[in-house]
């Protein structure tokens, strides 16, 4: 193992990718504990297919992919937002009605443009070999701004997570807080989109959140232990994927699924031990 590890880090490319793997699946565990938590989840989902159509329209526009992508599938997460508080359309509903249009309109794109060629398979399940310098430095420094922005309002992310209408009686900004995780997520997703494609990048979000949920119950400790869950898994998926040939995607969340049944199966030793 230390012999194959030793081979990956002679490979710059494979640093590039772990460095901006690691630091996204942090930043996806730890925004995917609340939006788990306010049944909200699959957010992750439709915003990687509003980044699908946005690089789609990026990459026929010959213009630099993340730098159209990102505001795109922000503004989208605050139309998401919107939707869903102020109108009919809630929740799955308003995230499938944006999520399939925007795949629909980049599909579309593709197909009268450059076709349905390598580069936008590795934007549907993802490839360690689309990761630019610009794009790993990018990456890095907007990783360190989530993780910051995260840090410094946790308390109230924590607020509007568990009891929201509280919050806004004791004079929380409960929707600008709402906003900042759905920029967060956004900015996230859009990320890890390049390694991991738009079809798998949400597993990022709701594997190690729930797979935490199964032995821990406090907010804090469900948040570092989905922390650590999720780096651990990217890590030794891509270790596989290196070692096996596989693709990196799903080699990641064939990792998270095994360590969900492993701390499920905990989960239900623990309970069965408490009960006699």
């Amino acid at each position: 193992m230390l012999d194959i590890l030793a081979e990956m880090l002679s490979y710059a490319l494979l640093v590039r990718a772990m460095t901006v793997g690691l630091l996204v699946s942090l930043c996806a565990a730890l925004l995917g504990v609340s939006l788990v938590l306010k049944r909200y989840s699959m957010i992750g989902d439709g915003l990687s297919h509003v980044g699908f159509g946005a690089l789609a329209i990026a990459t026929a526009m010959g213009m630099a992919p993340l730098a159209v992508s990102i505001p795109v599938v922000v503004l989208a997460a605050f139309l998401l937002l919107r939707i869903s508080e102020n109108s009919k359309i809630k929740g799955d509903a308003a995230i499938a009605l944006i999520s399939t249009s925007a795949l629909a309109i980049g599909v579309i794109v593709i197909s009268v443009t450059t076709g349905m060629n390598t580069d936008v398979c590795n934007y549907m399940f993802g490839s360690i070999l689309s990761l630019s310098h610009a794009d790993v430095r990018l990456s890095v420094r907007l990783s360190v701004v989530v993780l910051a922005l995260f840090i410094l309002f946790y308390n109230k992310i924590f607020a509007v997570t568990f009891d929201e209408t509280f919050s806004r009686a004791v004079g929380t900004k409960a929707g600008m807080y709402n906003m900042l995780l759905a920029m967060l997520t956004a900015i996230t997703i859009v990320l890890g989109m390049r390694m991991m494609g738009a079809m798998l990048i949400s597993a990022l979000i709701i594997f190690p959140a729930l797979t935490s949920m199964r032995i821990c119950k406090r907010f804090k400790t469900v948040v570092l232990c989905s922390a650590i869950v999720s780096v651990t898994c990217f890590f030794i998926g891509i270790v596989l994927s290196y070692w096996y040939s596989l693709p990196t995607g799903a080699s990641v969340v064939a990792v998270n699924i095994a360590a969900f049944i492993l701390f499920s199966l905990t989960g239900l030793l623990k309970g069965g031990l408490k009960r006699t």
